[in-house]
């Protein structure tokens, strides 16, 4: 009997001892998506999706880590972003004998059955991961391929800080371009403070930002006011689109659909 009960054990799955801890919103969703999560421990402040996340153990923002309090909840496994800083961390965390994995933070649709794999695989869920999988080809497949001349300009706004626009290279840059649109901005790098001559050049014909974004300038009449927007089709028009921050530039479960609101919005000017 002993030894029948000690077979049984051994048998046992390894991720049902896993004690996992999440770093990035997307990777969160898809631990959840794959039914994993009662093998989450903490979260970083990123991974606010699906709600119940927020219950679990907050390790502070991603590009801001802390290994000290990382490692003092006795993780086995920590699935992490690989836009997570400072990386020196995560190699802290390894070298105390903790597994990492790390999950692409490539600003493409195509890296959404990438981030889906790597998680299924470090939770022993490949049958789950196919599943999800396939849910979210379905969802690519259904998304237009057809270009669309409608110049957009992505809004960068934090509290205290210094309104930006997206210029290439960055993730809204990915978003655009996954919608079939034209980035207004992609002759600059990265995030560059708005400047009117900059924004006036760009002469976007619709403005997005995010809700979080909008929530930091205060109101809409706030943005129109920023430099150079009231100069161009997008503010003589008022043509805005807020949108979920996290959806439309993680490349996660949500994106497809987000992804889908900015298309939607730029076929309307057609339209108008």
């Amino acid at each position: 009997m002993k030894s029948l009960l000690l077979m049984m054990l051994m048998a046992l799955p390894a991720f049902a001892t896993e004690r996992v801890v999440s770093i990035g919103g997307d990777v969160t969703q898809i631990i959840y998506a794959l039914d994993a999560q009662q093998n989450l421990v903490a979260r970083d402040s990123t991974s606010q999706h699906p709600a119940q996340a927020n219950a679990l153990p907050d390790i502070g923002y991603m590009r801001q880590l802390n290994a000290e309090g990382i490692l003092a909840l006795k993780p086995t496994l920590v699935i992490s972003s690989e836009l997570a800083k400072p990386s020196l961390v995560l190699q802290q965390i390894e070298q105390a004998g903790v597994k990492v994995v790390e999950v692409t933070g490539e600003n493409s649709l195509q890296a959404i059955p990438k981030k889906i794999a790597t998680i299924g695989k470090a939770l022993n869920r490949e049958a789950q991961a196919k599943t999800l999988d396939a849910q979210i080809e379905k969802q690519l497949a259904q998304l237009p391929q057809q270009k669309l001349p409608v110049n957009v300009l992505f809004i960068m706004a934090n509290s205290g800080m210094k309104s930006l626009a997206a210029g290439r290279q960055t993730a809204a840059d990915g978003a655009i371009r996954s919608a079939g649109l034209v980035n207004a901005m992609a002759s600059i790098p990265h995030y560059q403070a708005l400047s009117q001559e900059g924004v006036v050049a760009a002469a976007p014909d619709l403005v997005v930002i995010g809700d979080d974004g909008l929530k930091a300038l205060g109101s809409k009449d706030k943005l129109w006011q920023l430099p150079g927007l009231a100069l161009t089709p997008a503010g003589q028009h008022h043509n805005l689109l807020v949108i979920d921050t996290i959806a439309l530039l993680g490349f996660g479960l949500d994106t497809p659909q987000a992804i889908v609101k900015l298309r939607q919005a730029a076929e309307s000017l057609q339209h108008d």
